[in-house]
């Protein structure tokens, strides 16, 4: 109907945040969750607040987000299963 409908996944404002900081902030965030929860099931991502700090919490529900949180997709935030990395040995001397 209107304009005012909300797509189903909120996408981050790339042209107002700084993505880098963003997705660092994000997987920190994620990585504390999963050693506080282990046997919690995946969450659908993380809010970020825009703050300095870059606090922020991981949602299983797609959230209702304050003008300054984003939401960045676990997707995102665990990284493309497609990029290819480079292999690196634990074993090189």
């Amino acid at each position: 109907m209107g304009s005012s409908v909300q797509p189903l996944t909120p996408q981050p404002r790339w042209d107002r945040i700084n993505s880098a900081e963003v997705i660092a902030s994000a997987r920190r965030i994620y990585f504390h969750f999963l050693e506080c929860s282990p046997t919690h099931p995946d969450p659908l991502g993380v809010v970020i607040a825009q703050a300095p700090g870059g606090q922020g919490r991981v949602v299983f529900e797609l959230p209702v987000l304050l003008p300054e949180e984003q939401f960045i997709p676990l997707e995102l935030v665990r990284g493309r299963s497609g990029r290819s990395r480079s292999s690196r040995s634990p074993l090189r001397g």
